[in-house]
Parts: C-alpha cells; structure tokens; sequence
C-alpha cells in the first residue's frame, strides 16, 4: 500500500518546487498570522498556482470566519480545507457546505478520551489526528510533538485518517508500523529553523514514509 504525504506550512517557490519533487501527494499553505509558517494571499495565491496538477493543494485555516473561508478560497482554490482550529461539528459542516469542497478536521490527542469526540465529526471528508497542543501554546499545530501512538490502538478510526505531530524523517517509519497509518502530515519534523523548511529533509522524509508503505 503506498503512503500518502502531506508536506504542510510551505512558504517559499524553493521549497514548494521541493515538495513536488519529492513527489508529495498534498501541500499545505498555512493561514493564522499566528505561525511562522503563515502566508499571506498574494503568496499563497502564487504557491497555489505552482502546484496546481501536480499535488493536491490544502489551506489550513483556524476558526475562520466567513470572510476569511471566501478570501482563501478565492485565492488558493484549494482542493481541501484543513480546519484546526476549535470548529465545532455544526461549523465544519457549515464550512464543508459554503465552500463546495472537501474539508479536513484536525483533532487533537492526548488521552484516549479525545479519540471520543471523532464520530461527531461525521461531516469532514478526513480527520487529522494530531497531538494536543502543550498549555499555553500558540500554535494548534506544528508544535514538534508526538502524541502517545499506543492510543490508537483497537480504536474505531474512519477511513483515509491522517497522522501527525512531532514526525520526522528518522521517526515516520516507526509512527507508520505502529499506528497503521496510510497518510502522513509533516511540518516541523522538515525544517531547519521554524517555518524554514529544508529541500533535503523533505525529500528524506517522503523516500522514508514511503519505503515504509
């Protein structure tokens, strides 16, 4: 079975064209000003535009207004919204509905508690199991973490799920045998400094996910 890569926070041509010759399945451009990773319109209009046919193109979104959906839709025409931020199952579906495309739910983990709250979110196309932001975080995401994976285990997850936080191209295999996984997210486990990602990690980390497949 091949794994499919997400390699997300993208800022740069360099590093997008990376990307997409390491042969990356999505590409994630990250909008919360929050993040180091965060791009504004007109450059993720371009980085949207240079992967456009050769990966699918996600923008992450954080508790967005309407205002802010239509603006990154109008933009990036992405092919999935990535929301990760405290929507609730009623607003993903209002989302979902709005834009006229598939949307993806992170979720946070760090108990077997949290794996509860999946089947209310019946209306997102995929859900992203991510750890659970440390307290006190800024960041939803990309924090550098890794949930305890033995969670996952005999748990009821929903087809075409997606693994993240706190990977790396030295730990992806293992995260891959243990959790059974057949998607990957990565962000911070690619850089060199934060939002700073590095060609050569990147193209490590897909060579690694998929030897794992």
């Amino acid at each position: 079975m091949s794994i499919r890569v997400k390699i997300c926070g993208l800022s740069t041509p360099e590093t997008m064209a990376a990307a997409l010759e390491a042969g990356a399945d999505w590409i994630g451009l990250v909008r919360f000003p929050k993040s180091p990773r965060h791009v504004d319109l007109d450059a993720a209009r371009t980085l949207s535009a240079q992967a456009r046919g050769r990966a699918e193109r996600v923008v992450l979104l954080v508790d967005p207004d309407d205002a802010a959906l239509d603006a990154a839709l109008e933009a990036i025409d992405p092919d999935l919204i990535q929301l990760h931020g405290v929507e609730t199952p009623e607003r993903v579906a209002a989302i979902r509905r709005r834009a006229g495309r598939p949307v993806m739910k992170a979720l946070g983990v760090a108990s077997r508690a949290d794996l509860d709250r999946i089947s209310a979110f019946a209306a997102a196309d995929r859900l992203l199991l991510d750890a659970k932001p440390p307290s006190g975080a800024v960041l939803p995401g990309g924090n550098g973490r890794p949930f305890d994976w033995t969670l996952l285990d005999g748990a009821d997850l929903p087809s075409g799920w997606m693994l993240s936080g706190g990977l790396d191209p030295l730990s992806v295999a293992a995260a891959l045998a243990r959790t059974g996984a057949t998607a990957v997210d990565v962000s911070s486990g690619v850089e060199s400094a934060p939002g700073v990602k590095d060609p050569d990690r990147i193209a490590a980390f897909v060579r690694a996910a998929r030897a794992a497949g």
